[in-house]
């Protein structure tokens, strides 16, 4: 996963950021693995968890956190159904009073859960105990309430999902081709019917692409082949004639082979899709697989 990251994103100059990478040798927990990086940094500390899609005002909450004189600020967002989180209880003026396992259905008294994002002050971040796993949500939250140090919640009505299962990344990407998340990846330059088409991409005069969908740079689309709505295409695809993609997200490199059907499935980089295969809304296809043809899901 490190490698593929650093392949991607590099030292991040192509993306206007200068990117250094921390790597735990042994897996560190949640609180661990920020102990272990913050001799990177300066300052204020910004922890942003990797399954998480929000479009949250950051700079918003970080002028709460120092506007409160907070040495830790939670990003919190209110949920339908509170029983499927643990629950973060505010005081009137935002202090953090206390933590609640998940309620039974009915019985929540809050609806506010933490989202993934925090403003830690170096010196929160540096009492973390080295050497060992530390989880930030059992150990370093009840120690600073125990401890009594200035700890808030910001609470906001922003957007946000938990990405952490197929299903949930699925549904983000769909939430950011039909626009509901404030966000740079969201389809740029696409049509009023919400096509986004990169430069080089070919597509045959009797394939059909519907919006809203996403098509990379350099994919093809063969005769008779139809792609969307509601389809991710990555970099460098192929769709084979009388292909049909729909509601699925496709990594850089996929090639789907001729009659192959993909509905509301995910499929990894370079993964290799057989003629006339079908692949269903439980189907998700790791990198590099080869699906034979005819396979049903």
């Amino acid at each position: 996963m490190v490698d593929e990251i650093r392949r991607i994103m590099g030292d991040g100059a192509a993306h206007g950021v200068h990117l250094r990478y921390a790597v735990e040798s042994d897996p560190l927990g949640t609180a661990g693995g920020v102990r272990n990086a913050v001799d990177l940094v300066r300052g204020l500390v910004v922890v942003l968890n990797g399954d998480v899609l929000t479009d949250l005002d950051l700079s918003a909450m970080l002028r709460f956190h120092a506007e409160r004189g907070s040495r830790a600020t939670l990003y919190l967002t209110r949920v339908a159904d509170p029983s499927q989180y643990g629950l973060v209880e505010l005081e009137a003026d935002g202090r953090v009073r206390s933590f609640v396992e998940k309620p039974l259905p009915g019985q929540a008294t809050v609806d506010t859960v933490n989202a993934g994002v925090y403003a830690l002050d170096r010196e929160v971040v540096a009492a973390i105990p080295t050497g060992r796993a530390v989880s930030i949500e059992r150990e370093t939250f009840p120690g600073l309430l125990r401890d009594r140090v200035p700890f808030f919640g910001w609470v906001a009505g922003n957007y946000w999902l938990d990405i952490g299962s197929p299903a949930k990344y699925r549904q983000g990407q769909l939430d950011l081709l039909a626009g509901r998340v404030t966000s740079p990846l969201a389809p740029l330059g696409a049509t009023p019917d919400g096509r986004a088409i990169a430069p080089g991409v070919q597509v045959a005069p009797d394939a059909t692409i519907t919006g809203p969908c996403v098509v990379g740079a350099g994919t093809r689309v063969e005769s008779g082949a139809r792609v969307g709505p509601n389809a991710v295409l990555g970099a460098g695809c192929v769709v084979s004639a009388g292909a049909r993609i729909e509601g699925a997200i496709l990594w850089d490199g996929v090639v789907v082979g001729p009659g192959a059907v993909l509905r509301d499935c995910i499929v990894g980089a370079g993964a290799r899709i057989g003629a006339n295969a079908e692949l269903g809304f439980t189907a998700v296809v790791e990198a590099d697989t080869v699906v034979p043809p005819g396979t049903r899901t």
